[in-house]
């Protein structure tokens, strides 16, 4: 069993480098990996930010945008882009990352890019693990900022402590179609590209639904590449509160994922595809019948 002393040590005195090292013995499951997961100690109250939402909707430069406001007020943050799977190489597109350009030379902020590795919500047991090591290196705040793939994003709430979703003035005709996915998991909703025409009547429109369900959601306004609106999302961001009966939510969806993992941990998406390559190329070939050869 690897001896990571060292890292633990280095994640304590919030070192990025060890950081770094960490959340690839984790991410990989190198050897030891699971007892440095039982070894760090783990800093619960750290809040984890999930910004989630379609695709277009300026997640990414809203982060940009979050990150330049914490860094000014002197905070530490962490940020985890979750880009989609190659269905090639089963790697990160590392998209974010390059977005996040502007990011790296601050020597207050860490960013990693992970692939989400098949799940369909964007996020997979390795993201849960990976928010741990984060939480162990004294960051003061860490985002999470999910694959765009519409209503599956609602795996973020298993995640997040709190969950912004971001929404553009385009999708106001869709609010019913929203509401049985990125609606009922939002604590915060956020009308980016609020210069566009219908943003008023958008925001309008989202304040009167929840106003009717009896949520008390705030529904705030940005032009995030013109940096309007982000101090107040900021501020609602930081004034925020989690109760208990939330972070218990919190904590069996992320006992499920992990047990879930652990479970499928012999069952590998890169022999299966090797497998299955083997296989399809048979003349006989039914992918029911190879299931069934494969788990036996």
């Amino acid at each position: 069993m690897s001896d990571y002393s060292d890292l633990i040590l280095g994640l304590k005195q919030g070192d990025f480098i060890a950081v770094a090292r960490s959340l690839t013995v984790v991410e990989n499951e190198l050897a030891g990996s699971a007892n440095l997961l039982r070894t760090i100690e783990v800093n619960q109250n750290i809040p984890v930010i999930g910004v989630t939402g379609p695709p277009g909707a300026g997640k990414s430069t809203l982060v940009n945008a979050m990150i330049d406001q914490l860094s000014v007020e002197g905070k530490k943050i962490a940020v985890i882009a979750v880009d989609p799977t190659s269905p090639f190489n089963l790697g990160s597109l590392l998209g974010d990352r390059i977005r996040m350009a502007t990011q790296f030379n601050k020597p207050n902020v860490f960013i990693r890019s992970v692939a989400t590795r098949g799940s369909a919500g964007g996020l997979s047991a390795k993201i849960i693990e990976m928010n741990d090591v984060l939480k162990s290196a004294n960051f003061d705040y860490i985002i999470v900022e999910t694959v765009g793939v519409g209503q599956s994003e609602i795996e973020i709430a298993g995640l997040a402590d709190l969950t912004v979703v971001v929404l553009v003035p385009e999708a106001g005709d869709e609010i019913q179609h929203i509401k049985s996915g990125l609606m009922e998991i939002g604590d915060i909703f956020v009308v980016n590209k609020a210069d566009r025409d219908g943003a008023d009547s958008f925001a309008g429109n989202l304040k009167k639904f929840f106003h009717q369900s009896s949520r008390s959601i705030p529904v705030l306004k940005t032009i995030a590449d013109k940096n309007i609106g982000v101090n107040e999302l900021v501020s609602v961001v930081k004034s925020a509160s989690l109760g208990n009966e939330r972070r218990i939510f919190l904590y069996v969806e992320k006992a499920y994922r992990l047990i879930q993992n652990h479970k499928m941990k012999d069952l590998k998406k890169t022999e299966l595809q090797m497998e299955l390559n083997l296989a399809f190329n048979k003349e006989d070939f039914n992918l029911y019948k190879f299931i069934e050869a494969y788990l036996d």
